[in-house]
């Protein structure tokens, strides 16, 4: 009996001591948290955690003022960023109102980033809901998320993210009736991440009118290599079905034949549209279950990580040109190894029939790529822009030439003598 009796004691007291250790663990975990979301009935999120600190992530008139930045937590949640752009630079990030149109796999990802970056001001559009296909690329959606609108999913995850950031999620098709309610406000930034033509034209063509910087994603449906990935100007976008039709209809309905940044792939699609089944599993009429006219209800096939990678380079380019931060994106120059040797043995024959040596010629194969691709873009001094090529991309060399730019060369082409000062050859 008193065996029995201590053996219950035994176990008692394990239980008791198991269910301590437990409690204090959630204790120590609660406190390493420290900052939790709590949403109040009025729709604002606050901060509980810190002693007498409430932060409002309920839409205000006002971008998010430059002394938030000094904010214990805010700073903190910033710290990687600030020591990147600097104090001043990421003022400017914070005190930036930008707009998402389009928040599927491309545009989640974009905005997710501006979020995490300190953006002050977001406005997020998108007609559509979350579906069970789209979770294979969507930034922030989770299963429960499904039916619910795109803008409102991202808007209450950004809330528990970064709750500073005044937000507002607006569920709207852009057409002309609504493009004062998403463009106005004088926008830092315009992000279109839309996937129909007719759309992106109109919304491409309403930034351009209104004077607003805007970057655009072109398709980044069925392709695979992440390294082929650019940013450049549109008249300078190939591969790419969507950029070139996008291209030809700016420029036959509004006269605009660029100025305008895009991200697009220099791979060719490998998968073309799926044929539309009904739910039956016979082929039908894609137009007969459009919910709104003139959209895409085809499968493209998608790998998830290509739109990732295309909205995280458009938060990237956005994010530094509002901090004023210059950066030098690669070239379209799609010369191959053969083609830079064309080009230095032309520099050395020149150099011979014109002084009858060409001892002078102290650069080699690759110093040639680099003033052909880095320095001059593949483009001629006397031309600086990019040809009209169609629907192909410039790669012919028939037109270019190396030299060593003498007088006579240098007044000829005074428009970039900040180049000769930096290169001792040119191309002509």
């Amino acid at each position: 009996m008193e065996r029995t009796k201590c053996l219950a004691l035994l176990g008692g007291g394990a239980v008791l001591g198991s269910l301590s250790t437990f409690l204090l663990l959630r204790l120590l975990q609660t406190q390493k948290r420290g900052v939790r979301p709590k949403y109040t009935e009025n729709g604002t999120t606050e901060l509980s955690g810190v002693e007498g600190r409430t932060i409002s992530g309920k839409k205000s008139d006002k971008v998010v003022s430059d002394d938030l930045l000094k904010d214990e937590i805010v700073s903190e949640h910033l710290s990687r960023n600030i020591q990147f752009f600097g104090f001043e630079s990421q003022q400017k990030v914070s005190a930036s109102y930008v707009v998402v149109v389009g928040l599927g796999g491309v545009g989640s990802h974009a905005a997710s980033m501006l979020l995490r970056t300190g953006i002050g001001k977001l406005l997020l559009v998108d007609f559509d809901q979350v579906s069970l296909s789209s979770l294979n690329r969507h930034a922030v959606a989770t299963r429960a998320d499904v039916g619910t609108s795109k803008a409102q999913c991202l808007k209450e995850h950004f809330l528990s993210i970064f709750p500073e950031c005044q937000i507002d999620a607006k569920v709207l098709l852009y057409d002309s009736s609504t493009e004062e309610e998403i463009l106005s406000g004088h926008p830092d930034y315009v992000l279109d991440c839309i996937d129909n033509i007719d759309t992106k034209v109109a919304l491409l063509a309403a930034c351009v009118r209104r004077g607003l910087k805007v970057i655009s994603a072109t398709g980044a449906g069925a392709r695979a290599d992440p390294t082929r990935i650019r940013i450049a100007d549109l008249r300078e976008s190939t591969n790419d079905p969507l950029s070139r039709s996008v291209r030809h209809r700016l420029k036959k309905e509004y006269g605009i034949e660029g100025g305008i940044t895009v991200v697009f792939s220099l791979e060719k699609p490998k998968i073309k549209l799926l044929p539309f089944k009904a739910p039956s599993g016979e082929e039908e009429n894609p137009s007969d279950y459009q919910v709104v006219p003139g959209f895409r209800v085809r499968i493209i096939p998608v790998l998830g990580t290509i739109p990732a990678i295309f909205g995280q380079i458009m938060a990237s380019y956005t994010l530094t040109n509002l901090a004023g931060l210059q950066v030098q994106t690669e070239p379209i120059v799609n010369f191959d190894v053969d083609h830079y040797h064309i080009l230095h043995q032309r520099l050395i024959e020149h150099e011979e029939t014109l002084y009858g040596t060409s001892m002078q010629v102290q650069v080699d194969v690759e110093e040639v790529m680099y003033i052909t691709k880095e320095l001059w873009h593949g483009r001629s001094a006397r031309e600086q822009h990019a040809k009209d090529v169609g629907r192909g991309m410039w790669r012919s060399i028939n037109e270019l030439m190396l030299v060593r730019p003498y007088p006579e060369l240098k007044s000829e082409v005074k428009a970039v003598e900040s180049v000769f000062a930096c290169s001792e050859i040119c191309i002509f």
